[in-house]
């Protein structure tokens, strides 16, 4: 245990190539690479966080996947315009994704997602997921999301348009990746609620 330790320590003090990143054991949570060749490792998620990504798997599937349109990803890792990021939710339009010579799904994903969704957890840096959905949607996500179940709210980014912050009723509109799919911020944190026995 202290070996792991210190060898993380020393893995996220340094910079190094994506390459070598690449060839890292895998650990728990994640580790993942900036693109200014910085190694972090994930936030370990808490209920509101789990309880969320869930959520948004559970919605983003229930419409795309009848349609044959979208699949979500919980923690995919994504390797892309030289970073390596794990976000919690990962949406890619069924096209878009390498499919095996066996029609399964891969086990690398080297196209950035079509939907990249950051949920804030516990003591996490709300600015690195801003700066981070900054530059997803820089390098070819086309819509990332950061949902905060702390402060109620949800920031929309998109390409070429500013940030919009979400609260209560405003809409959080993924039609431009999901034709037809909407649901409000409250519809969002109501996923927290006990449901009534």
């Amino acid at each position: 245990m202290l070996n792991q330790e210190v060898r993380k320590m020393a893995v996220e003090r340094r910079r190094m190539s994506l390459e070598e990143f690449l060839e890292l054991p895998d650990e728990k949570p994640a580790l993942e690479f900036e693109p200014d060749g910085t190694v972090v490792q994930k936030m370990s998620p808490k209920g509101k966080h789990s309880a969320l990504q869930k959520s948004f798997i559970e919605w983003i599937d229930s419409f795309g996947e009848p349609r044959r349109l979208a699949l979500a990803f919980p923690e995919l890792r994504t390797v892309f315009a030289g970073a390596a990021y794990v976000p919690d939710v990962a949406v890619y339009l069924k096209n878009r994704i390498a499919w095996t010579a066996e029609d399964e799904v891969p086990d690398d994903f080297t196209l950035p997602p079509d939907i990249a969704i950051e949920i804030v957890s516990p003591k996490q840096s709300v600015n690195s997921l801003v700066r981070r959905s900054v530059w997803y949607v820089e390098n070819g996500v086309q819509i990332s999301l950061v949902v905060d179940p702390y402060d109620r709210s949800v920031v929309l980014f998109r390409a070429a348009v500013a940030p919009r912050a979400l609260r209560v009723t405003d809409v959080i509109d993924l039609t431009q990746v999901l034709p037809g799919f909407k649901l409000t911020v409250e519809q969002v944190f109501d996923a927290l609620r006990r449901e009534a026995d």
